[in-house]
């Protein structure tokens, strides 16, 4: 049950605030980058991206330890603590005088992002399951899925009254409140009674055994690609609105109608997915991002107008982030599929790996940006023919083992 100082509208709400922690901690950031690259490095602008990817690197790895941890030391300690770790990265973020200093700062900040995010997920199981727990879960998704849309104006609009530095204080307001919400109105909802102590030996032991079976070493591959593929993009997005097309004023305006891609993907999986399955829709998504880059390289190798080719780009970049609601959560069900002994663990482990693999590449592409989406487009395409092929490996593994 709820505790009965929330009601269900409000318990909502505040866990998914807590969920949308990382995304508004990454596309609020995106209309700041060119200012910030031009301010602490107008020598190296690409190094500006390291912003994006040391948070989302702290992210991935802190994501491995946060589950256990509050598994440990109760849900509440544990999210104040990794919010107390994320307020100081980001206080740091805001007087940092470098980028060497801004990067380290975030990734002390994506560290401390990992514990909302991950843990008021485990929060929702633990006072809720079943169909219950799924439909809760779903409105939370629902919410969370609108922040990434809504995120680059408001930092626009911060940026218009403050300067790029005050979007760091907007982080530490959205996680005081956040906090002093949860404090106010939440009871502990893992008694210490049903807690259990911290074993690294486990963790180390429910890796070995993740990574020893086909299924879900294939499926964290191919999820760590889907994941590369939506921080390469993320990462170039913003310059190749600026350089390349010269868009930079109205980029917060195009981003809110991709990203609403994602929303309307998921929606379409979770209508598909029973008739199709998991493997099939996957596979079938990742073939027709191959089908869509290729046509891409194309369309841009004859050389079209200006305009054309920013119209073609909205549509290309429009479909990598559709994919992301039609694959991240299947692929995570396949992964998950033979860990039930190891559910908890497992979940952290496969969140932390591909995302911390998905950010090295998404930032290694995105040094190579040379001022067209030309690198991007190539990073995806490799990045989908992976993926595909792994699905088809995958496939035919399962079809001899049976």
């Amino acid at each position: 049950m709820i505790p009965k100082l929330t009601s269900r509208a409000e318990f909502i709400a505040l866990m998914a605030m807590m969920v949308a922690t990382v995304a508004f901690s990454v596309d609020s950031m995106l209309p700041a980058l060119p200012q910030i690259a031009r301010e602490l490095t107008p020598d190296h602008i690409n190094q500006a991206q390291f912003i994006i990817a040391a948070f989302v690197i702290g992210m991935g790895i802190g994501t491995l330890f946060t589950g256990p941890l509050s598994d440990s030391f109760g849900r509440k300690p544990m999210i104040i603590a990794t919010a107390a770790l994320y307020i100081l990265g980001a206080a740091l973020s805001y007087f940092a005088p470098t980028i060497e200093m801004m990067i380290a700062a975030r990734f002390l900040q994506g560290l401390g992002a990992a514990g909302p995010r991950t843990i008021s997920l485990a929060v929702i199981r633990d006072l809720y399951s079943g169909r219950e727990m799924a439909r809760l879960m779903s409105f939370v998704m629902m919410v969370f899925t609108m922040i990434p849309a809504v995120a680059p104006m408001i930092g626009l609009g911060i940026m218009a009254v403050t300067g790029w530095r005050g979007i760091f204080l907007a982080f530490i307001a959205f996680s005081l409140i956040s906090v002093l919400w949860m404090g106010l109105r939440l009871d502990e909802p893992l008694p210490k009674a049903r807690r259990r102590p911290l074993n690294l030996r486990q963790l180390a032991t429910a890796t070995r055994e993740m990574l020893s079976i086909p299924m879900v070493r294939q499926s964290i591959l191919v999820q760590t690609m889907c994941f590369a593929m939506l921080f390469s993009s993320i990462t170039m997005i913003q310059q190749i609105f600026d350089l390349t097309f010269e868009k930079s004023t109205s980029f917060t305006f195009w981003f809110f109608a991709m990203a609403l891609c994602v929303a309307a993907a998921n929606m379409l999986n979770a209508a598909l997915v029973v008739r199709f399955g998991m493997w099939r829709m996957v596979t079938g998504v990742l073939a027709a991002m191959i089908l869509a880059s290729a046509l891409m390289l194309a369309f841009y190798a004859s050389g079209p107008a200006l305009g054309a080719l920013f119209a073609a780009y909205l549509a290309w970049q429009s479909i990598v982030f559709f994919q992301m609601g039609l694959t991240l959560g299947n692929l995570n069900a396949l992964a998950m599929g033979p860990l039930g002994h190891i559910a908890g663990l497992g979940s952290s482990i496969i969140g932390a790996v591909s995302t911390l693999g998905g950010a090295v590449c998404g930032a290694a592409v995105g040094q190579l940006f040379d001022g067209t989406p030309m690198p991007l487009i190539l990073g995806v395409s490799a990045m989908s023919i992976c993926g595909f092929v792994t699905m088809l490996r995958m496939n035919s593994i399962e079809a001899r083992a049976a």
